[in-house]
């Protein structure tokens, strides 16, 4: 997620673009260090790392606990009970018990309105210890999470606490004496798990819509980055959440998420990861009850450059497309086609672009990059590093770890690519005409987001109509909003996240029709 914004991040009607929002008080230093990148001490101390069970933090039943790691250097930062069966049951039957037996439910809707806006004021209160414990355990950078995720968090609560009493159903006329109603209900306890990449934000998309609905939730956290979930749940319970409406268990997707995919108590099933893992969700769901899924996958976003468009801009852009969150975004703009009349303009700009970007301590003001999550992300993207290298394609810049300590890479860039993979990897490929793009563009299996820079608009709708992916970004990148719907295509996807179109994936719909006797009309 990256972009640009319109005036102040407390503004209401703020299109929030995630990169350029911090990226414009940034210095423009040297990207890389031969000497290993001293961490800081976070500016703040773990507090929770139990699960949350029905209003209690509490151990996990068999006591097992596992590391979450600091990826600037590789140390635990804390122990954190480790989910299992047992506890995705008792997870299960408190929200089951929150949801049948109220109260939440059975609240008035502004009343739920009320708590969920109590919800947002009392984390906006804490948004500096909530960035760092976001930054200490992803590697993001620190700025970015205080400046631009977590007040987009907030944000994003206050949004469906606007909804929460504005859901409603229809009279429906009908061919008879007959009186027809649309009843929206809540569908019940609402299994969530959300990745590691954007662990809050990603937290609020679920969480927020499924409280305005009426739904109680047992979330199920990544096991890299379980911290920040726990700890502004205790904030939610300080605002009055009621127990068990909001339950948070961390552990590992083969065990615990396992067991929330197949529970049967489970109402509905909302996951944001890889699109193999996907896959196993809804399989998992099938074999159950058949609980409805939504899921928010992989993509390999094109980022389409045209011969008209504004070069500097446009270089601007594919580097935070690619680069923001060090590269580790759903929607991350992977795969760039330049035209050729400008390709090696692009070239040379994009390189100069990525050689001055700042990779450091994320605590550290101006740092623009901070580590990759862990070492298996590490070297992942060093293996894709090393395979564009032997398939023949041109290291432009970067390509070499920074420093031996941590999980630091240089931003690293490709020109004349074939086709391969990518990560915090620019590639760029160039094209030549409109039709040509639009096919290599959607030659993929994934469909989930792309960029065009171009300053005519007849391309433009041209392009926004036959590009199949979930989000369309014209002369911009990674715009987010919490009224945007947010989703993919083909194996990027089932369903939105964010906007009203949210809302419907946590509702029922009832019809409801009565005989009438000498009705006065019909």
């Amino acid at each position: 997620m990256k972009g640009c914004v319109e005036d102040s991040i407390s503004s209401v009607q703020n299109k929030v673009c995630l990169s350029c929002l911090w990226h414009r008080s940034l210095s423009e230093t040297a990207a890389s260090a031969a000497a290993d990148i001293k961490a800081s001490k976070p500016p703040v101390q773990i507090e929770h790392n139990q699960l949350l069970i029905d209003g209690l933090f509490v151990d996990a039943a068999s006591g097992k606990t596992f590391p979450t790691n600091d990826p600037r250097t590789g140390d635990t930062i804390a122990n954190v009970a480790e989910a299992d069966v047992e506890d995705v049951n008792r997870a299960v039957r408190a929200a089951r018990k929150a949801f049948d037996e109220g109260p939440w439910p059975k609240m008035t809707a502004y009343e739920r309105s009320r708590i969920i806006l109590r919800c947002a004021d009392i984390l906006e209160k804490h948004n500096d210890e909530v960035a760092a414990i976001e930054t200490w355990d992803s590697g993001k950078p620190y700025e970015q999470a205080a400046n631009v995720e977590i007040p987009m968090v907030v944000r994003l609560f206050r949004y469906y606490a606007g909804w929460a009493d504005k859901i409603h159903g229809l009279t429906v006329p009908a061919d008879g004496p007959y009186h027809v109603q649309t009843l929206h209900e809540p569908i019940g306890v609402a299994g969530q798990i959300v990745p590691w990449n954007f662990p809050l934000l990603i937290f609020s998309w679920k969480v927020a819509p499924a409280l305005a609905c009426g739904c109680t939730v047992v979330m199920k956290t990544a096991e890299q980055t379980p911290l920040s979930a726990l700890y502004v749940s205790k904030l939610f319970l300080e605002a009055g959440l009621p127990p068990g409406v909001l339950n948070v268990i961390s552990g590992f997707g083969p065990i615990a998420g396992a067991a929330l995919c197949t529970h049967m108590d489970v109402d509905k099933l909302a996951f944001t990861g890889s699109s193999d893992t996907g896959r196993r969700v809804l399989e998992l769901s099938a074999r159950s009850n058949l609980k409805p899924v939504t899921l928010e996958l992989g993509g390999k976003s094109p980022f389409i450059v045209c011969k008209d468009a504004d070069i500097d801009a446009a270089v601007e852009a594919a580097h935070s497309a690619l680069f923001f969150n060090q590269g580790q975004c759903c929607c991350a703009g992977s795969r760039t086609f330049v035209h050729e009349s400008i390709y090696d303009e692009f070239v040379e700009k994009a390189k100069t672009r990525a050689i001055k970007r700042v990779v450091g301590d994320p605590f550290k003001s101006g740092v623009e990059q901070g580590p990759q999550i862990d070492f298996t992300q590490f070297k992942k993207i060093l293996k894709y590093i090393r395979s564009g290298i032997e398939s023949g394609a041109t290291l432009e810049s970067g390509g070499q770890r920074v420093g031996s300590k941590g999980y630091y890479i240089e931003p690293t860039v490709f020109s004349n690519v074939q086709a391969w993979h990518f990560q915090l990897i620019m590639v760029l490929f160039l094209n030549k005409d409109l039709e040509e793009v639009i096919r290599r563009a959607n030659a993929t299996s994934y469909g989930l987001a792309a960029g065009v820079y171009t300053r005519n608009i007849d391309t433009a709708n041209t392009l926004m109509r036959a590009l199949r992916v979930g989000t369309v970004w014209i002369n911009c990148y990674d715009i987010f909003d919490a009224a945007i719907p947010f989703g993919g295509y083909k194996m990027s996807g089932q369903g939105r996240v964010r906007g009203i179109y949210s809302l419907r994936s946590y509702l029922q719909v009832k019809a409801c029709v009565t005989a009438l006797k000498n009705p006065a009309w019909l």
